[in-house]
């Protein structure tokens, strides 16, 4: 049998500077894999830390580790390979992942300066909304309050808190709540935090306690977060909203934003979900009561 050579590594594309290109790992898998087989690899995969992550058919499961050597060989900061198995789903929002080369799922992530510890396998982390988080984090003005429910492992807290922010970040999953404890030390905000572990469904807050800007990272199916937290936004205060929709509903919901008081600034898609499904953010200015008069 003819040993299997992998080429030299071939400079590796960044498309949003995460999700990665293909073809240079396909061109090493070339005399190793048949080109039909090599047709039907993902053409992309994702990387987290030193965490690649790609999705493999069941029926290359076979190859899943001709395909691991391949990318590590193409980009040697990584040190796992895991393929998903599984899609993101349940009250954490985690997805499933079965280890093709590695040994943990643990790993440090850097996003835009900023450090994040996490456990892909334990808690949610999409590093393709970097540029997102950014932009709201640009907003950000130093002495704002800030809300952020479902804030995950920290990286709309983080930034905002970093940008002089007065944070409070709300996550319910025990898991990430201990990342985002962690991240907090390691990005040196923890004094510009207060970190609640509980249900964004049932903060409780003093009477007509209010912020100059919520951040809601609503995961799928948790739009009713809305009716609930819109009062406590300011008049003249922001609010981000994102959401899962279709471009109908999402101009639906734009129109009404304005009944309820708000003033669509932004209205963007920002990744596809499914095939008729986006997820869209809405930044809202709350109408202060001179607005409101001139509706």
């Amino acid at each position: 049998m003819i040993p299997c050579i992998f080429l030299r590594p071939r400079t590796i594309a960044l498309s949003r500077q995460y999700a990665i290109k293909a073809m240079g790992f396909k061109t090493q898998l070339s005399g190793c894999i048949t080109e039909e087989v090599i047709r039907r690899i993902p053409s992309r995969f994702e990387v987290i830390g030193d965490i690649a992550i790609i999705s493999l058919p069941e029926e290359l499961k076979g190859y899943a580790s001709l395909i691991a050597d391949a990318i590590r060989s193409g980009r040697h900061s990584i040190h796992t390979v895991v393929q998903k198995t599984g899609r993101v789903e349940g009250d954490r929002c985690t997805g499933r992942y079965g280890i093709i080369h590695g040994e943990t799922t643990v790993t440090s992530h850097r996003e835009f300066g900023f450090l994040y510890r996490l456990d892909i396998a334990s808690v949610f982390c999409n590093p393709r909304l970097a540029s997102e988080r950014r932009r709201v984090a640009g907003q950000v003005q130093p002495g704002e309050s800030v809300l952020v429910p479902f804030c995950g492992i920290g990286p709309f807290v983080i930034p905002a808190a970093s940008n002089g922010a007065s944070v409070t970040a709300v996550e319910n999953n025990p898991d990430a709540f201990r990342y985002l404890q962690e991240n907090l030390r390691l990005n040196h905000c923890t004094d510009r935090v207060h970190a609640l572990c509980g249900d964004a469904f049932s903060l409780s807050f003093p009477m007509g306690r209010q912020f100059d800007r919520i951040i809601i990272p609503t995961p799928y199916g948790m739009d009713a977060i809305l009716p609930l937290l819109r009062p406590r936004v300011k008049p003249g205060g922001m609010l981000h909203f994102y959401t899962f929709q279709n471009k109908r509903q999402s101009k639906e919901l734009e129109d009404g934003f304005f009944q309820a008081g708000f003033r669509v600034i932004t209205r963007r898609r920002c990744g596809n979900v499914a095939p008729s499904v986006s997820r869209w953010v809405f930044d809202l200015k709350k109408m202060d009561s001179v607005e409101i008069s001139k509706k």
